[in-house]
């Protein structure tokens, strides 16, 4: 047994002679030369182990096959874009809002040098930074200023640092939300110092309830927009001019977390209405809080919205310095604000998938049947729904024709081979099938898709 595990052992190949095959060439253009190399030599020794040990080492073709599985696997999507086939259109996971074409030809045009994010051309001074986007944002809103920071909660952060810090903010306990990644209301009020007064219940809230928890210790009543859950049934909430009218009777802001940031009316596009920004400011809101990659269509920001003088106020804080907008975004926000402003909503990805017709996507299923037909997998076209998705319109589906693929094998096996795959795929597993939406597929992406799965399907997995 020595013997033979010595002859074994002669036959792994080096790390050098690895790196320099042929088939390996496109993994170092993709991942680096460094990458690679340190991928080459784990997978070595792990064979070297397995020989050791007493087991064979694999042809070199497998060797050079592994290197290439432990790459995807430690490095999946680098840098490439994934083919979202789940059918949720925010999908949070998946960076949410894709950009409209307008705000990645702008981000294309002006990274690649200079622009004038916080100088004032006309002067020559300095400025405030992305101005220009803050000026857009009030013509597109009606709001009398605005502020961008780096998301949604931060803007809610600065607004209750700058506003409640050692005081009571006044919520009601229904809204007392969950946001992505674990984190809560109370816990982001806490983070800004301000203190959490409670009212009513889970499902039933009354303007009374604020009105007997105002105190001289109050700083400003918060409503908060569920939207990402829903309360059905027994249920009562205080309508916004309701504490408007009881902020004013106290001389208290009323700021509004709005969150999901829709600009237009969502059920112009097949969904519900959603509250919208001018909605909030018409019935009085002091402070309008909302995601710019939400219901927006923009990049990832927290927008601010409302009375000038408190948001003068929120510019001297100096957490603002940590909070703001970087340049990526503020560029991307500009160009896709005037796509409202130029009435090119539809042209916006989020609401384009939202109008996309039952007749489109069945004519789209039905080719994408025939071509995977064409790669050895058996589909059809049914129905199915798709989700919004995001913290936007919870419990809101939209009707759609969905492609269901029978897979052959393990189904965790496929699924993992799309994810690891080139570009990554994502679907949805139902009743023992792998379902494609189309809603969330880009045309341009149909065939690439096809590619994906075949893929997938003839592929082998190293270990």
């Amino acid at each position: 047994m020595p013997n033979e595990n010595q002859s074994e052992l002669r036959k792994i190949p080096s790390v050098e002679k690895v790196l320099s095959d042929p088939a390996l060439a496109p993994a170092i253009g993709r991942y680096s030369h460094p990458v690679v190399a340190a991928t080459v030599r784990d997978v070595v020794d792990r064979i070297r182990q397995h020989a050791a040990a007493g087991g064979a080492v694999p042809p070199f073709e497998a060797v050079v096959e592994m290197v290439s599985y432990h790459l995807a696997a430690a490095w999946p999507g680098l840098l490439e874009p994934v083919i979202n086939a789940t059918g949720i259109i925010l999908h949070t996971n998946l960076g949410r809002a894709p950009l409209p074409p307008a705000a990645v030809e702008a981000l294309s045009k002006l990274l690649g040098g200079y622009c004038a994010l916080e100088l004032d051309l006309a002067t020559g001074e300095r400025g405030v930074r992305a101005q220009s986007m803050e000026k857009l944002l009030e013509m597109a809103t009606g709001a009398e200023s605005a502020l961008v920071v780096n998301n949604n909660a931060a803007a809610v952060l600065l607004v209750l640092s700058t506003l409640a810090r050692g005081r009571e903010v006044i919520v009601s306990r229904g809204e007392l939300v969950q946001i992505g990644g674990g984190f809560r209301v109370p816990e982001v009020m806490a983070a800004s110092g301000a203190v959490l007064r409670e009212v009513g219940t889970t499902n039933q809230t009354f303007i009374r309830d604020f009105e007997a928890a105002v105190s001289d210790q109050t700083a400003m009543l918060l409503a908060v927009h569920r939207s990402n859950f829903a309360i059905r049934g027994f249920s009562h909430d205080a309508a916004l001019p309701e504490l408007k009218e009881l902020a004013r009777q106290f001389d208290l802001p009323l700021v509004y977390d709005l969150g999901s940031g829709a600009l237009a009316d969502t059920a112009a596009f097949g969904m519900s209405h959603e509250p919208t920004v001018a909605e909030a400011l018409a019935a009085g809101c002091d402070i309008v809080c909302v995601s710019g990659d939400k219901l927006l269509g923009g990049p990832q920001s927290g927008i601010i919205l409302g009375k000038k003088a408190y948001i003068d106020r929120l510019r001297k804080n100096p957490l603002l310095r940590a909070l703001r907008i970087d340049k990526y975004a503020a560029i991307a926000l500009t160009a896709t604000i005037l796509q409202y402003l130029k009435g090119q909503t539809a042209e916006l990805p989020v609401y384009r998938m939202m109008a996309e017709t039952l007749e489109s996507l069945a004519r789209r299923g039905d080719d994408l049947v025939e071509k995977l037909a064409g790669a050895g997998f058996s589909a059809e076209v049914v129905d199915g729904e798709s989700l919004a998705g995001g913290g936007s319109l919870p419990d809101e589906t939209l009707p759609t024709r969905l492609v269901a693929v029978e897979v052959k094998g393990s189904m965790d096996d496929f699924c993992r081979r799309l994810r690891l795959g080139s570009p990554p795929v994502l679907g949805r597993v139902h009743e023992g099938r792998f379902v494609i939406d189309l809603r969330t597929v880009f045309p341009a992406q149909d065939d690439e898709l096809v590619m994906a799965m075949a893929a997938a399907g003839n592929s082998k997995t190293c270990s």
